[in-house]
């Protein structure tokens, strides 16, 4: 007898080849499963709840003097004008402007909030990149924090 005549049948071997396929792309999955962190929360979870919250109360507390903010390119000038409302002058006003750089972490840096009597700063914009800023203002005054957000193109 000839045992090339003989034909096996295929799938026997397609079957254990597929079910060989599937045990090892389950062990796989398994392997992923079991060394992913599924920790969705920090630890520091209510820490963090609160400073948001802080800075939702500084945002609704802005909005009531939204129009009287603002943050203003001078391309004459080379300056960033801003604005503070004149009824925050009469206490205790403290604050920073941060210049925030989305894509340029190295290029952020802050500025003391330093007002005049009629309550504008002018920072000057000479040596900064040409591009997207994020000008974030954060001011307390009278015991209230406030925060002013604004995006700007030089």
């Amino acid at each position: 007898m000839n045992l090339k005549a003989i034909r096996t049948n295929p799938w026997p071997y397609a079957i254990i080849g597929w079910m060989l396929l599937f045990g090892t792309g389950m062990a796989a999955w398994v392997v992923v499963a079991v060394r992913n962190d599924p920790e969705l929360v920090r630890a520091d979870y209510y820490e963090q709840e609160i400073a948001y919250q802080k800075q939702i109360d500084r945002l609704s507390r802005t909005a009531a003097v939204r129009g009287e903010v603002s943050v203003a390119y001078q391309s004459a000038q080379q300056e960033i004008a801003l604005r503070i409302p004149a009824g925050h002058l009469a206490d205790q006003l403290t604050g920073t402007i941060h210049f925030y750089r989305p894509s340029n972490a190295k290029l952020d840096f802050h500025v003391p909030l330093t007002l005049d009597a009629s309550g504008a700063q002018r920072v000057p914009a000479a040596n900064l990149q040409a591009g997207l800023w994020k000008v974030r203002v954060s001011w307390t005054s009278g015991g209230q924090e406030f925060f002013h957000d604004q995006s700007l193109v030089l």
